[in-house]
């Protein structure tokens, strides 16, 4: 079972010198991204209450089903997730949210934001580092790497690590989807 092992902090001041820090890591950055992330709702179980997801992801006309897990950790945001890539295109993406639909799903809220992706080795993990730019809520930095079973606390000492390393403090636990509906 494959867990994503996060943590999330709120940027008051921008990107310039936490991207310094990550180039003194030897952090290498990837392409910058467009996300379109549709929420659903389940037919009758309260995710708000399970604490699970179950979204659609269009990155760049990309797309993938993801269902998160409830978070089992009280600091980071470790879960276990399960996420499926299927056909690529606006079209399909309709196709998919449709069936979700006729099987008694309705849809949440869309989460859109623009991520630069960096990839950094720290301490023998593959740790990306994304930086977000979420309509309607700000700027975010995001740390995670993905985890078996055995190795989530070892995940956790980390980014917990590394948070410190790149002077990031106050997570935030709650989900975008979260805080923006709070915000209705």
């Amino acid at each position: 079972m494959t867990y994503e092992v996060e943590m999330k902090f709120p940027l008051a001041v921008g990107y310039a010198a936490l991207e310094a820090k990550l180039a003194v890591l030897g952090a290498v950055a990837g392409e910058t991204q467009s996300h379109a992330d549709r929420y659903f709702r389940h037919p009758v179980r309260d995710f708000a209450q399970t604490d699970e997801a179950l979204r659609l992801r269009s990155v760049d006309g990309r797309n993938v089903v993801t269902y998160k897990g409830p978070k089992i950790d009280p600091v980071t945001k470790t879960r276990q997730e399960i996420e499926i890539e299927y056909a690529s295109g606006e079209t399909e993406n309709q196709r998919f949210a449709e069936l979700l639909i006729r099987l008694g799903f309705s849809e949440s809220l869309t989460v859109r934001k623009t991520r630069r992706v960096y990839h950094v080795a720290w301490q023998g993990w593959d740790v990306e580092v994304l930086l977000d730019e979420v309509e309607g809520l700000g700027q975010f930095a995001e740390i995670e790497t993905l985890a078996e079973e055995d190795e989530k606390e070892a995940a956790k000492q980390c980014i917990l690590s590394l948070a410190v390393e790149l002077s990031l403090e106050q997570s935030e636990r709650r989900s975008y989807l979260r805080m923006l509906l709070e915000k209705m």
